[in-house]
């Protein structure tokens, strides 16, 4: 019951509440990022959403105008802006994914979207069921490690989360994100 109609409407009420509570700190990173190098403030790029569909995730830019779109384990040699910099180590640069989420492109929880270009990762994802899951903000992968994880394990995590999926399991996710990000972050 709670997968398929009640995690929706917590995820609606959860970023409509943030929505409106983070709005000055979303204006401000949005003219922080207008000011240091006049580009557009929200960084656009397709995704694969639930069932392989395509979709467009927002993100504040972090890097300069016209830099590649690339899975960010292969973007560590890519310039960073100092106000990206910042967004970065704080995870502020995934905020307007709230957006993703209230237009039901997203969930709070769930595996991270993966770009087109991710075939491997989707192929595992495929075989392992895991793409009938909306993709999250965070999920039982990231909170275990993301970033240089290899991708069969990304999907175990995933597929683990995907046979439990209830609103305890989502909210210890969600708590464990929180302390997560918490934690000293990498350098940029």
């Amino acid at each position: 019951m709670y997968g398929v109609l009640l995690k929706r409407c917590c995820d609606v009420l959860v970023c409509v509440l943030l929505l409106v509570l983070l709005s000055p700190l979303l204006l401000l990173v949005a003219i922080a990022i207008r000011i240091e190098d006049g580009g557009p403030p929200i960084f656009r790029q397709q995704r694969v959403g639930r069932a392989g569909a395509p979709f467009t995730i927002y993100k504040f830019r972090s890097m300069p105008v016209g830099t590649p779109n690339m899975p960010s384990v292969a973007a560590g040699g890519l310039r960073v802006t100092r106000v990206g910099r910042v967004l970065r180590r704080t995870n502020i640069d995934e905020l307007p994914q709230l957006w993703n989420v209230l237009k039901g492109d997203m969930s709070l929880v769930g595996p991270r979207p993966a770009l087109p270009s991710q075939t491997a990762l989707l192929a595992l994802r495929e075989a392992a069921g895991v793409v009938s899951l909306r993709p999250g903000l965070t999920g039982l992968a990231q909170v275990n490690a993301y970033d240089g994880m290899p991708e069969t394990e990304k999907v175990q995590w995933e597929d683990r989360y995907a046979r439990r999926v209830s609103f305890g399991s989502d909210l210890s996710i969600l708590l464990r994100t929180f302390v997560y990000l918490l934690r000293r972050p990498p350098s940029y």
